[in-house]
């Protein structure tokens, strides 16, 4: 026993939990500090011109772009964890995921032209999926099975890892890239990124065993081959069409890119209703009660994600930023969301343990839909202020993105949580890359509607549409209430 004791005081060396999470809170930290660093400036260089050391690009097709980038670093966490499970392990999935989002951010920091931030983007996107899903994985890892309260709580602390990163980010690399170069902004996101990945090396030792649970069998992996080959061939045949016809345009790319979630989506809810028989009918009736859920936080995500598209573009060309005679970079007004949730996290952790089940999941959704719907409607007054030509206050932007950030935590953890719970058996560990298919489903359609923002629609306009829609999907969520609870098993507390 004493030998135990021992080794669980040595073990217990960050905030009381094992060493372990320290490496993994760091590694993510910087890791988000990379990504949210870059998404801070990233339409805004895509749409500045080429004077202004952008890439000028029209104001629809960059915010497109930024969607349809933010949509495939969420999808691509499906086959992440594939990858972990079946090749390389969770150590070495985050190990390679790191440094492939590196190499992203540094070739994006070199002022190459279009094909470098393209290669960038593109390499940022792969390594995220294998690094994202996999990290997660090691922190659950970290702790025994019969452990729930204290993985709870490391899980608590990682999160906050998350935060911090993206609350530093937009103020460091944000400044960098609008103040000095857009492309010392983006090698300062792959310094941060290398920095997590020195001391996830250092810290290795802490980690648990990252052998993959099933390796591919020889078979399986010439399939994989095959597989692979027929897939690249078949996008290299594409891109030669393209090419050949004219219509490789980066326009339709995104296009074509944003349906890939959507056509995911509908195809793996397919595959769970009909064509697996490992769902027994009361998992069936629980799923069928999640499309709801994943609707609205499809819907949720297309609206609250536009803080670094139409948000941003508002912030930098119609909001004014001066503070005693200094103009303050528009990227550090995404420092808002994090810091916030890192401050109202703890207040709506202790809210649900307080309420218990009088308040619903299906309700926590609601509320969210209809905050984040407000929080457009007040967009709508600050353009329409906007249109009479001088610049509006910073408060405007403030405001909505507290309400955003209130509605993120009714929706985002509860999301998370609900999907472990409604996860049919056969499918539980592959629905929390389900939950992150909804954000992409959410960004690809969000950036290609916010191509309507000052073209087709006027930007008060565009900010009351999408703002009714979300209210009004928050609205028929709370009417159905009831019938969710019920697929859910979810039942209310009995009447005093």
């Amino acid at each position: 026993m004493a030998t135990s004791a021992t080794e669980e005081r040595r073990e217990r060396r960050f905030l009381g939990h094992p060493r372990g999470l320290a490496t993994l809170f760091m590694t993510e930290m910087w890791e988000r500090f990379s990504f949210y660093g870059m998404r801070s400036i990233l339409v805004l260089f895509l749409a500045a011109s080429a004077a202004d050391g952008g890439l000028g690009l029209r104001g629809g097709t960059a915010k497109a772009l930024v969607g349809v980038y933010s949509a495939m670093v969420y999808l691509v966490t499906l086959p992440g964890g594939w990858i972990s499970d079946r090749v390389l392990g969770p150590r070495l999935a985050v190990l390679y995921g790191g440094l492939v989002i590196m190499l992203g951010h540094i070739a994006m920091a070199i002022p190459g032209g279009a094909a470098f931030v393209y290669l960038g983007l593109t390499l940022i996107i792969a390594g995220t999926g294998l690094l994202k899903p996999n990290i997660a994985t090691l922190v659950g890892h970290l702790y025994r099975q019969d452990e729930d309260a204290r993985r709870d709580a490391g899980f608590s602390i990682f999160y906050m890892g998350i935060n911090l990163g993206a609350f530093l980010a937009p103020l460091v690399v944000g400044t960098l890239g609008q103040k000095v170069s857009w492309h010392l902004g983006f090698g300062m996101a792959a310094v941060g990124m290398a920095l997590g990945l020195v001391q996830y090396v250092l810290g290795r030792g802490h980690l648990p065993d990252g052998r993959p649970p099933r390796r591919l069998t020889a078979e399986e992996r010439r399939h994989l081959r095959t597989a692979v080959a027929a897939g690249c061939a078949a996008v290299v045949a594409v891109v030669l069409l393209g090419v050949a016809t004219g219509t490789l345009t980066l326009d339709n790319v995104t296009w074509a890119l944003a349906v890939i979630p959507l056509i995911v989506a509908v195809a793996y809810f397919a595959f769970m209703f009909f064509g697996s028989h490992e769902i027994t009918p009361d998992e069936r009736a629980r799923l069928r009660a999640y499309v709801w859920l994943f609707v609205a936080a499809s819907m949720f995500w297309m609206v609250y994600d536009q803080a670094a598209t139409e948000l941003s573009t508002f912030a930098q060309n119609k909001t004014d930023l001066s503070v005693g005679g200094w103009e303050m970079p528009s990227s550090w007004l995404q420092a808002i969301n994090p810091i916030m949730v890192i401050l109202l996290a703890p207040v709506f952790a202790a809210l649900w343990v307080r309420t218990g089940t009088r308040l619903s999941t299906p309700l926590k959704f609601s509320v969210a839909m209809v905050l984040v719907g407000l929080s457009f409607v007040i967009m709508m007054f600050a353009a329409a202020e906007a249109t009479r030509g001088a610049k509006v206050s910073v408060l405007w932007l403030v405001v909505t993105y507290l309400i955003q950030t209130t509605g993120e935590l009714c929706l985002s953890p509860v999301g998370l949580s609900v999907t472990t719970k409604l996860a049919p058996k056969a499918f539980a560990s592959q629905m929390i890359g389900l939950w992150y298919l909804a954000v992409a489903v959410g960004d690809a359609v969000g950036g290609q509607m916010t191509r309507l923002a000052g073209t087709v629609l006027s930007e008060p306009v565009y900010f009351l549409l999408l703002g009714l829609i979300a209210v009004a999907t928050g609205a028929a969520l709370a009417a159905g209430i009831r019938p969710l609870r019920v697929m859910m098993a979810e039942h209310a507390p009995p009447r005093a």
